[in-house]
């Protein structure tokens, strides 16, 4: 089904230029357009799901009541001479009359059982009021609460009355006795079934309904006042749920055509095919088929109840064409309770459809209770009739000269007609007819493999087609079918059932029933199965084991562990990302398929996948491993180490670039967290008091001590537009709770104990139920006191800690969860919280009821009192910070966890007993899961339980629903940009004819070359000092970053298309924009300066901006070049600046993203699998300030703070990829820029002004050229060979190619002539000749070529 992008077939546009460029659109890759970026990461909503039968029903018990007193005719009724005779076939004139109603009784039972032969027949013939009543009560006794029918012939009594009475006889046959229908609904009680064959049959059915209305009164009455005297009267049952089916309507005479039976009605019923066959002889058409007589028909060779013969395969076909009448022509409802619910009843209603047929055709009219639509003139009865014609017309050959039977074509015929309705219908119509007779033909071997094949294709639909196949009743069919050995159905079935399973995952219990898991046990372990149908099997056993035990225990005697294991490794990512999942299932709470998964070390397996090129795998690693450490069965030494290297390897995934990932990582570290909660309290309590203990100069002011800029509180400055980064969890302008620090709990200040006593602690113990739900603002630990404790804790410390000693451990995962507290994409961040206040509160709790038992005094509150500071630091591992180093709290610095093989460099903290660690000492460590601690308050004991659970609860990820939706959606269907005639298709093929168009026309005008720049076409003031623009590259918009926002403007238009807030924390600043997929659905990249990186959609546009994703860029930041004065030149205002930042340079032909800063290496990122491949070492002390690459020559330039700029081939080794090193500069590097042609050059500038031009092979610059000193921002034009250097110094210069200045600009237009402000940003237009330039004064403008140029 692979569609390859070749195959995406370009629009070809006139000009040869255009055509080639209109074809490099076509082959450029997209990065971030998957699902996983576009989707919600959820499960779809589960359809209610009403196809299961709530109450099977059996009718148990049948009462025959036969009123025909053979020889006398009831007075009011005039029979017409001749006039119909038979009753069921057999003439009761032909013998005595008693013989004749016992023969008709006897007859009537074997009809009736050859529908229901396991029911309990009772025959009452000519029978008293007496002996009616107690036959229905003995009947009705013994069915208990299942249904019991009664059949009632009444054509040698009078007609029903109108006052609800029919008829039978006295003792000695002379009276008439009337019965009324009130008594006998009080006898048979419910649930029963009605069949009453007589004239005006209908009158019985309107006093049935009425009678069961005044019960249903008489009920409530009861009910309501127990002192009334129908409630002393025994109660009548409801007769809700009764069925009635009567011969004809209440003004109607039953046919007394002689050709026909006297009782039509239960003919139709009970021998439907014997008369419509004779009914189909006596129409005229018959006379089309010759030779065909009644006598013949007698003769029709074959059994019923075999499909091979011609009177099997005719009632097949009935079956088949009357359940796809009432299917299409009843409610759905109504459909299940008439013709799924209960068999006999099933048997009747297809009948009665035939019975409704015949009778009209006499102007009789049948009539039911529930009533149907009237189904006579359906077109599948002219299908019946092609069918009886086609059987009838080889039966004189058959009978006379013994030739073989042909097949009816009817089912290959029905199975052509479903597949047009598949391939020629559009996507909104109506249900296909034929799907009962698929089912039907489901029982047949011929056409099995068939009907398979297109279920599975309109199961394909969607959920929707799924629901209608299972209210159809597919489910015992399929299910049976998975008994059956033949491998071809394999394919197919294993689909089928994918596609129920992802709609209604409650058949996990019926296919562990039945042994259907071996089926798929059978077909996953079968190596020569394609891989998709083995990703399917999995799925299936995924859902069978999903919470629920049964199957659990059944998949893991199959061996599924073992299966699983061996295909950890295919080459299908689908199938990885599902047996990982499927492996995080069987254990998760079951202790036996984890100790299984441990002696198969499933644990080291899966460790390969957390480096799975595909996120989604990488993610269902992680979910797997999640599970396997949080199973809550008691824990021994060796679980315990094992717990402690899955954390670790864990761990290793804290900066994975895909957040889907991260996400699970925190629910997966959760349940370790819960796990071992005890210990990680103690390492709460310990950061929690060393947080306390240091101030941290505040971030924001050692970033920004040289700023001078006007406060952004000017009347100028609008509001931000709020932003869902994919919910609408918080406003742009609270980000994350940033202002929302401490207000209860103020852990900062001196004199902290005292917050923990009970008064200061508002969030009391009932607090456990909402704590670390977003909606609740008061946090124990609030994103500042985390990002503190982040940033306190030396990292350096981290390499001393390593994962083999006991508290280790906890002391890093408590790190990467304050890490991932402070992650860029806010779901991250919020699920990280939720742990850590979790734990926190925990701590906190535990340490307070301790204290009061300590100090033998209720009012005081001194805190659990570790020993003094320094010891207590010296235990985590690291140094206390010296206050000379205090910008180290500004570093994201959390290095990888190091490899477990190393020695530990120091001892490992082990709490001795005494009070240093505030309660470690409470808890032993195998410690069950909700024992107290032993001096630990009641109150809080059961408080625990609750938010335990709480926590393991509330965290989950959609991941594993939202992937199983992959198999509800249609996997079929050509996907939409794949589709030529498809919305999607045609607006990228105008937006590459609008590139096609920007590109040539931009060229015509570079060519002619540029002779001034000076055109000032835009000019706004921006809400914030622009830091960094960016020009769209083929429409008209512009984005202009400040510190943390994001400002967009038309700049044709002159008009703000949006603003919003980039969620960086606030002593961080955007230093970098990219646009991504700028030439088909654009993406915008921001980079901050403490490495994190974000990408936006739906800007500009009438939208909300949402994130798609963002990830932790560089992890180290150095902390050296931010905040202090390590600069270059001293006039530069880059005190305010900081360091170089973060600096990125994309690829999209290659979906790489360069990036370095304050680092010492450049990292690539690969953004389709979203995980970092490369670190080149920079070789440099200083930072990189400017990444420009080439994928041609897969050549990277970096420009160094240090005035070097160096050369790199990323093909290369770390040590030998650096391919030259150019010291011209003399000072810091402000741009260094690689043509991309094949043979293009280097061209450098440094804050000198001095330009370099290199040739990449040679060691020496070919040329220099020396612009303005003083330069803070310089752009290089791709295409026109114009560079734009700004000044400190108030002004812009724009050079041509040879050095010489066309434009200087120093004032704006208009505006009275007002000076530009010292330059922060400026950029050129990728194509155009225009030139964007941000300023200090906070005033946006672009700078074009002359009018007539343009």
């Amino acid at each position: 089904m692979k569609m390859d992008s070749d195959l995406l077939h370009s629009p070809a546009v006139g000009l040869a230029e255009e055509e080639e460029a209109d074809m490099n659109d076509w082959k450029l890759p997209l990065a971030f357009m998957k699902k996983r970026h576009s989707e919600k990461i959820e499960g779809s909503k589960a359809l209610a799901q009403s196809w299961r039968m709530k109450d099977r029903m059996k009718t148990v018990s049948v009462a025959l009541v036969l009123c025909l007193n053979v020889g006398v005719d009831p007075p009011d009724v005039v029979k017409t001479s001749p006039c119909a005779r038979l009753e069921c076939w057999i003439d009761p004139l032909s013998m005595s009359p008693q013989k004749a109603l016992e023969t008709i009784g006897a007859n009537l039972q074997k009809q009736y059982e050859n529908w229901q032969p396991r029911a309990r027949y009772k025959q009452s013939l000519d029978p008293t009021v007496d002996e009616v009543k107690k036959l229905c009560t003995s009947l009705r006794r013994n069915a208990k609460e299942e249904r019991v029918l009664f059949h009632y012939n009444g054509h040698g009594v009078p007609r029903p009355t109108v006052n609800g009475e029919i008829w039978v006889f006295n003792k000695n046959y002379t009276q008439y006795i009337p019965l009324s229908i009130y008594d006998l609904q009080t006898w048979m009680g419910s649930p029963s079934i009605f069949v009453y064959d007589c004239s005006n049959a209908g009158i019985i059915v309107k006093s049935f309904k009425q009678f069961a209305l005044q019960r249903e009164q008489e009920l409530e009455v009861a009910a309501i006042n127990p002192s009334h005297p129908l409630a002393q009267m025994p109660l009548p049952p409801s007769m809700k749920n009764c069925i009635q089916l009567a011969a004809c309507e209440a003004s109607e005479l039953l046919p007394m055509n002689p050709d026909l039976p006297a009782d039509l009605f239960t003919s139709c019923l009970t021998t439907p095919i014997k008369i419509a066959l004779r009914w189909f002889c006596m129409q005229k058409s018959a006379k089309l088929v010759p030779g065909v007589t009644l006598d013949l028909i007698e003769k029709i060779p074959g059994r019923l109840n075999d499909r091979r013969t011609p009177l099997g395969e005719l009632n097949w076909i009935f079956t088949a064409i009357t359940d796809t009448i009432a299917w299409n022509v009843l409610p759905r409802d109504l459909f299940q309770k008439l013709f799924r619910q209960d068999l006999l009843v099933a048997s009747l209603f297809r009948n009665f459809l035939l019975a409704e047929r015949i009778m009209r055709s006499y102007n009789c009219t049948p009539v039911s209770s529930p009533r149907l639509p009237p189904t006579y003139m359906h077109a599948m009865w002219q299908a019946w009739d092609l069918a009886v014609d086609i059987c009838l017309s080889q039966l004189p050959t058959i009978i006379e000269e013994g030739t073989a039977f042909r097949h009816s074509p009817f089912f290959a015929e029905q199975l052509t007609a479903f597949q047009v309705w598949l391939t020629m219908g559009v996507e909104n119509r109506n249900p296909p007819e034929q799907l009962p007779i698929v089912l039907q033909v489901l029982l047949s071997q011929v056409h099995r493999l068939r009907a398979l094949d297109l279920l599975g294709r309109f199961l394909d639909l969607g959920p929707w087609a799924v629901s209608l196949a299972l209210s159809v009743g597919i489910f015992p069919y399929v299910l049976k079918l998975l008994q059956s050995s033949a491998r071809e159905l394999r394919p197919l079935l294993v689909f089928i059932w994918a596609k129920i399973l992802a709609v209604d995952s409650s058949c996990q219990a019926d296919l562990v029933k039945d042994n259907g898991h071996k089926y798929f046990l059978s077909v996953l372990a079968d190596s020569y199965m394609p891989a998709e149908h083995r990703t399917m099997a999995v799925f299936i056993l995924a859902v069978i084991v999903n919470s629920y035990t049964t199957g659990q225990e059944a998949c893991l005697q199959g061996n599924l562990i073992a299966n699983c294991l061996e295909q950890l490794s295919d080459p299908h990512p689908l199938l990885r990302q599902w047996v990982a999942i499927c492996l995080g299932r069987i254990w998760q709470n079951f202790d036996p398929a984890r100790w299984c998964g441990v002696r198969d070390s499933a644990h080291e397996k899966l460790y390969t996948l957390l480096s799975d090129p595909i996120p989604e795998v990488r993610c269902a690693a992680v979910f797997a491993l999640g599970t396997f450490v949080g199973n809550s069965a008691e824990r021994t030494d060796h679980s315990t180490t094992i717990d402690h290297n899955v954390a670790m390897m864990l761990a290793q995934l804290i900066n994975d670039g895909s957040p889907v990932v991260r996400k699970e990582l925190v629910v997966a570290l959760s349940h370790l967290v819960v796990q071992y909660e005890s210990n990680f309290c103690t390492v709460a309590l310990q950061f929690i008091e060393e947080e306390k203990n240091y101030t941290v100069p505040s971030p924001a002011n050692t970033a920004e001590s040289g700023n001078l800029t006007p406060v952004r509180d000017s009347p100028a400055v609008p509001r931000l537009r709020s932003v869902n980064s994919y919910t609408n969890i918080r406003a742009a302008t609270t980000a994350r709770n940033l202002n929302k620090s401490l207000q209860n709990l103020n852990l900062n200040e001196e004199g902290g104990p005292a917050a923990y006593s009970p008064g200061n602690l508002s969030t009391s113990s009932s607090a456990s139920s909402t704590l670390g739900s977003p909606d609740n603002d008061e946090y124990i630990l609030s994103f500042e006191t985390i990002d503190k404790m982040r940033r306190v804790s030396s990292y350096s410390s981290l390499n001393s800690l390593i994962g083999v000693s006991f508290n280790s451990v906890y002391t890093q995962i408590w790190r990467v969860l304050l890490h991932l507290a402070a992650d860029p994409f806010p779901e991250v961040s919020d699920l990280a919280m939720k742990v850590l206040n979790s734990i926190a509160y925990k701590a906190t709790m535990n340490a307070r009821p301790q204290r009061i038992l300590d100090s033998g005094s209720l009012t005081q509150s001194a805190p659990a009192s570790p020993t003094s500071k320094g010891t207590h630091i010296h235990q985590a591992g690291g140094s206390p910070p010296m206050p000379s180093t205090s910008s180290s709290s500004l570093t994201n610095d959390v290095p990888k966890p190091p490899a477990r093989d190393q020695p530990a460099t120091r001892p490992p903290y082990t709490p001795t007993l005494g009070g240093q660690a505030p309660h470690s000492h409470q808890f032993t460590r195998t410690r069950k899961m909700f024992d107290k601690g032993p001096e630990q308050a009641a109150e809080d004991g059961d408080d625990q339980a609750g938010h335990r659970n709480y926590i393991s609860a509330a965290l989950q990820t959609g991941l594993c629903d939202w992937s199983a939706k992959y198999f509800a959606q249609p996997v079929m269907k050509i996907p939409e940009e794949h589709d030529l005639e498809s919305q999607v298709r045609m607006e990228r093929q105008w937006r590459f004819l609008r590139n096609a168009r920007v590109r040539r026309q931009s060229r015509g005008i570079t060519q002619r070359g540029v002779p001034r720049l000076d055109d000032q076409i835009f000019i706004n003031r921006n809400p914030g000092v622009p830091s960094v623009v960016k020009f769209h590259p083929f429409n008209t918009c512009i984005a202009v970053a400040d510190k943390d926002s994001i400002c967009f403007w038309d700049w044709e238009k002159g008009e703000r298309l949006d603003y919003f807030y980039n969620g960086n924390p606030r002593y961080t600043r955007i230093t970098a924009m990219e646009y991504l997929n700028g030439h088909d659905c654009s993406l915008l990249l921001t980079a901050t300066d403490d490495g994190a990186l974000r990408i936006w959609k739906n800007f500009a546009d009438q939208k909300n901006p949402e994130m798609v994703t963002a990830w932790q860029g560089l992890s180290d930041m150095l902390p050296t070049t931010r905040g202090l004065a390590r600069r270059v030149s001293i006039y530069l205002d880059r005190s305010k600046q900081g360091g170089a930042g973060m600096v990125v340079d994309w690829e999209q032909e290659t979906g790489l993203l360069m990036t370095s800063g304050d680092v010492r290496v450049i990292r690539i990122w690969d953004t389709d699998r979203e995980m970092k491949v490369q670190d080149i070492p920079t070789g440099a002390d200083s930072c990189v300030t400017s990444l420009s690459c080439d994928s041609q020559r897969s050549l990277i330039v970096a420009g160094l703070g240090d005035g070097s700029v160096r050369v790199f081939d990323r093909r290369m080794g770390p040590n030998e990829c650096r391919v030259m090193t150019y010291r011209e500069h003399g000072a810091w590097v402000v741009k260094a820029h690689l043509q991309k042609e094949t043979d293009g050059h280097i061209i450098s500038v440094s804050v000198n002004g001095d330009v370099r031009f290199f040739e990449p092979r040679t060691p020496d610059s070919i040329n220099v050229l020396q612009t303005v000193k003083g330069l803070t921002a310089l752009d290089i034009h791709p295409q026109a060979n114009l560079f734009a250097c700004g000044s400190m110094n108030q002004f812009i210069a724009v050079y041509n190619a040879n050095g010489d200045v066309i434009s200087n600009i120093k004032y704006y237009d208009g505006f009275m002539g007002q000076r530009i402000g010292a330059i922060s940003c400026l950029a050129f237009h990728p194509y155009w000749p225009h030139l964007a330039v941000g300023s200090n004064d906070y005033y946006m403008s672009i700078y074009s070529a002359e009018k007539r140029l343009r």
